[in-house]
């Protein structure tokens, strides 16, 4: 158990036997009257988003996952297909375990499947990834880094804001986190 002063994002909990796993977390102190913790939660089962307040030192029981890097192979009518890099060992992850996870993969992207017990129950991708840009408006002369921004659609469906100056095909990183533009990749 730990209190819900502990809460983190990322950590995976468990409220009347469903698991969650914290997306935000805010610990508020009001002038007048006692402390909370105010959560955005998402239910690892089904991917919906809750919110959920916590007065200050409630207890909150925490779950243990085994947390294990994997390989992705490729993607399936159903998944994703993943290797095991030491054993060799192949699986079949679906698309509910792969949930949000499944636009910043491509084929030989390394990833971390969390386990509860001998179950998968959900994919982290890597906290930051290098995309191929396949649509985006052209730029105009003169364009500059801190210009301004526009929508670019991505190798894997992902849409996200870049710099003017970035032109299709080529490599950006993106953080996972934030779906943040981070720079632009040297092929």
């Amino acid at each position: 158990m730990i209190t819900s002063n502990d809460l983190r994002r990322g950590v995976v909990i468990e409220v009347d036997g469903t698991l969650y796993q914290v997306l935000e977390f805010q610990h508020v102190k009001p002038g007048k009257g006692p402390a909370f913790v105010r959560t955005k939660l998402r239910e690892i089962p089904s991917g919906k988003v809750l919110d959920r307040t916590w007065r200050a030192g409630e207890k909150v029981r925490d779950v243990r996952l085994e947390r294990r890097s994997f390989e992705m192979l490729y993607r399936s009518d159903d998944g994703i297909v993943v290797m095991d890099p030491a054993s060799f060992e192949q699986m079949t992850l679906s698309s509910e375990v792969v949930g949000d996870a499944l636009k910043y993969l491509v084929d030989n992207t390394s990833l971390e499947v969390l386990f509860n017990g001998s179950e998968p129950i959900m994919v982290e991708p890597p906290a930051f990834v290098d995309l191929l840009v396949v649509r985006t408006d052209p730029g105009l002369k003169g364009d500059t880094a801190s210009g301004g921004s526009k929508p670019a659609t991505l190798e894997t469906g992902l849409v996200v804001q870049v710099p003017l100056f970035i032109r299709e095909g080529e490599r950006i990183r993106i953080d996972t986190r934030t779906d943040g533009y981070i720079e632009r990749v040297k092929a």
